[in-house]
């Protein structure tokens, strides 16, 4: 799914003598064509393919219905200063700067031009900071397969362009909120710059801009057929092994049964809590060493462990800088039975 930011009546940031809405365009139309030129198996999906409006959520919603193994989303940045330049690449995830956070407010403030959109965005208020803090229990179970394409998009970046990149980052654009696969969004370069702005209005710049996305698309699938061509290899040979007789055991003598041992009240710190499971070094955990266990499905993940009440509470206050919304539960023999706070 490749989606053009911004259009119709909203033009996204201007420079001083182009749109926003047009150079990103142009990008996505030129990136569709690469990658359907040099991968036939691919279908590629435009969330748009002319210059009109489309809300944020309806972009998700296209793509979730499409069943789109990957999302795309192309933008042009802009600052204050006019000397500042370069290509980011953001994954979903929370806002860690106030920089970030700025790019994200911008990208997202577009929902207001939508009707309704307080009850379609359900409350959520682009320039309030408290309304990114929600997003903090939000697990995004394909943030690792979205960072690794990300780096690779910045890699590729890079390569056609003579400045440095600023870096893979996470932020919370509505946009990439409710899109159930893979995605990211580019910020190419900044508009505010005079120089970048010419080399983003040119056919060369924007060539160069989606040859080098489609070169990182490239070599994000060729790892994916290949990892997916490894699991179905595995899958197979197990499914075509021999089935193996197990030796005869000697029959064990039952132990005599033993008392359960006392319930143990244990309290731990709840940070986190999503659908799917996160590798132990997860940008999400911020550095902690964390735990988890399941409930209603759902992977939930604490950090710290007390059998006094006092001292958990003491390590939630030390982490309530890094998770706002942490919370203190209590477990027995392994069984979460209680939400203090």
């Amino acid at each position: 799914m490749l989606d053009a930011g911004h259009g119709g009546y909203d033009p996204g940031t201007l420079g001083k003598r182009g749109k926003e809405k047009n150079v990103n365009l142009a990008v996505t139309r030129l990136l569709g064509q690469y990658i359907a030129e040099q991968h036939p198996d691919v279908k590629v999906i435009y969330t748009r393919k002319d210059d009109k409006f489309i809300g944020l959520n309806e972009r998700a919603n296209i793509a979730n219905k499409s069943k789109a193994d990957l999302f795309i989303s192309i933008h042009v940045n802009s600052c204050n200063s006019p000397t500042v330049r370069g290509p980011e690449v953001y994954a979903f995830g929370l806002s860690r700067t106030k920089d970030n956070l700025k790019v994200a407010q911008r990208e997202n403030s577009v929902i207001k031009l939508e009707a309704n959109y307080e009850e379609k965005y359900e409350g959520f208020d682009p320039n309030s900071t408290e309304s990114y803090i929600i997003f903090e229990f939000i697990q995004n179970k394909f943030l690792e397969q979205s960072l690794d394409f990300a780096g690779l998009v910045l890699d590729e970046l890079k390569s056609c362009v003579q400045w440095r990149g600023r870096g893979v980052k996470q932020d919370v654009f509505a946009v990439l909120r409710n899109s159930s696969m893979p995605r990211i969004l580019i910020e190419l370069d900044f508009m505010s710059n005079p120089e970048a702005e010419t080399f983003l209005l040119s056919k060369e710049g924007q060539q160069k801009h989606a040859k080098a996305i489609c070169r990182a698309f490239t070599k994000y699938k060729n790892d994916y057929d290949r990892k997916n061509h490894d699991e179905k290899k595995a899958f197979s040979t197990i499914e075509n092994r021999p089935e193996e007789i197990p030796a005869q055991q000697p029959k064990e003598i039952a132990s005599p049964p033993q008392e359960p041992t006392k319930p143990a009240s244990i309290y731990k710190v709840q940070i986190l809590a999503g659908n799917s499971k996160l590798p132990a070094k997860s940008p999400e955990f911020k550095g902690y060493k964390v735990d988890y266990y399941v409930e209603n499905h759902l992977y939930k993940y604490t950090y710290g462990e007390s059998i006094h009440l006092n001292e958990i509470s003491q390590i939630r206050k030390s982490i309530l800088k890094d998770f706002k919304d942490a919370f203190i539960v209590r477990f027995e023999n392994g069984v979460k039975v209680q939400t203090i706070y």
